[in-house]
């Protein structure tokens, strides 16, 4: 399935991002993407006036794992450790609508044709906003990294973007993948030790609160949201039925009444469309917005932690200098060491206050964006519904 939006899909999907303020120098999008079975190849377009790169402007093919492997290797690269590194896409996931589809297939025999045609009409439109949502979630991360001042400038970014090979990234075999959970567990226990340390800039300890509590309320707004768009998605199946049942009682109907039927089945077929537009851009002005801020907030806790573990770093650093000069032994060493680890938590603390000052900017920015959008489309859509009932009404008076 291939999938290359217009110009008016593509402004729509940019509006659930954050607020990216784009340097011109290095542009960045995926205008196309084919989907085979559970992978999606993205292609990746750049342009750029920046001298490190070969080209001006280029396209390379691009799988979900290399995206997964730029924000590892990110993340792992300690100059950033005071960077807010932009949250990894999630894997493609398009086993609900196939699912559906399944099911839908199973239960056909029970159908009239048109009531099967609008749902399967339903689900491949279901289909197609999950792919749109996977190619948009991949070009916000890759828009992110060229937005911002550091990472923009990253050697493995720049080979991402450029070599027009396959970069033959592998996914982590079985050993990695528990390596890497053993890894978080770790962590875990870790941040719980860590949290035992007093905090020595109020700047921080009030961004952890924060923090904290945000991501939870944004969980719970989450889960609702999601909620409230599987209830429109539901009510514009049964939309569906509704007028696929009055459709077949005006076929067998031969007295007046089959015209009210005839028009009330018209009726339900255009709220229906209505009802799943509804569903679409609340999930993609509000539920998608909410997600992508999970994500971020995660990122920014993450950077809050290389801080705290930087902080613990540097007082036991302290403690080893006064046993060191108590035991007259391996005082320069130990010096060495505090004055190391003293340096990387005050690197740590310039880069982070930065970094997280800007997330609360872009947060703002992008909430404010994306819920004035919604509540226009919502009476947009109300008018709409409005406009429809209204008319009906009026038809069914007349005659």
């Amino acid at each position: 399935m291939a999938l290359t939006p217009d110009e008016g899909d593509r402004d729509k999907v940019r509006s659930v991002s954050v607020d990216l303020n784009n340097d011109a120098s290095l542009l960045i999008d995926i205008p196309d993407a084919l989907c085979e079975r559970d992978k999606v190849k993205f292609t990746v377009h750049t342009k750029t006036t920046l001298r490190n790169f070969q080209k001006p402007e280029f396209s390379v093919p691009r799988q979900h794992e290399d995206f997964i492997w730029l924000h590892d290797t990110l993340v792992e690269t300690e100059e950033y450790a005071g960077l807010i590194i932009p949250p990894a896409p999630p894997k493609p996931d398009f086993e609900s609508p196939r699912e559906k589809m399944h099911k839908l297939g199973e239960g056909e025999a029970s159908m009239t044709k048109e009531e099967y045609a609008k749902m399967k009409q339903e689900l491949e439109a279901e289909y197609l906003a999950v792919f749109k949502k996977t190619v948009q979630v991949h070009e916000v991360f890759l828009q992110r990294l060229s937005s911002h001042p550091v990472l923009s400038r990253d050697r493995n970014f720049q080979i991402f973007l450029e070599y027009d090979q396959d970069l033959s990234v592998r996914r982590k075999n079985a050993k990695e993948v528990f390596g890497g959970f053993f890894k978080n567990m770790v962590k875990s226990a870790d941040e719980v030790l860590i949290s035992g340390i007093k905090e020595v800039d109020d700047f921080f300890d009030q961004e952890k609160t924060f923090l904290l509590d945000y991501f939870s309320k944004i969980k719970d707004s989450t889960a609702k949201a999601e909620k409230m768009t599987r209830s429109h998605k539901s009510v514009a199946e049964d939309y569906i039925h509704i007028s696929a049942t009055l459709n077949s009682l005006s076929a067998e109907d031969t007295t007046a009444l089959k015209q009210h039927l005839e028009k009330l089945s018209d009726l339900f077929e255009k709220l229906r469309k209505v009802e799943a537009r509804v569903a679409s851009d609340q999930e993609l002005k509000l539920t998608e917005l909410l997600r992508y801020y999970m994500r971020d907030i995660q990122a920014a806790k993450d950077l809050l932690y290389r801080r705290a573990r930087a902080l613990a770093d540097y007082e036991n650093s302290n403690k080893a200098l006064d046993k060191a000069r108590l035991k007259s032994k391996d005082v320069v060493q130990a010096q060495e060491h505090q004055e190391q680890c003293l340096q990387k938590f005050n690197k740590l603390s310039e880069s982070g206050k930065k970094e997280l000052t800007s997330f609360k900017g872009r947060r703002v920015v992008a909430f404010r964006k994306n819920l004035i959008e919604m509540a226009e489309l919502e009476i947009k859509h109300a008018k709409n519904n409005m406009s429809l009932l209204q008319s009906c009404i009026e038809l069914l008076k007349s005659n």
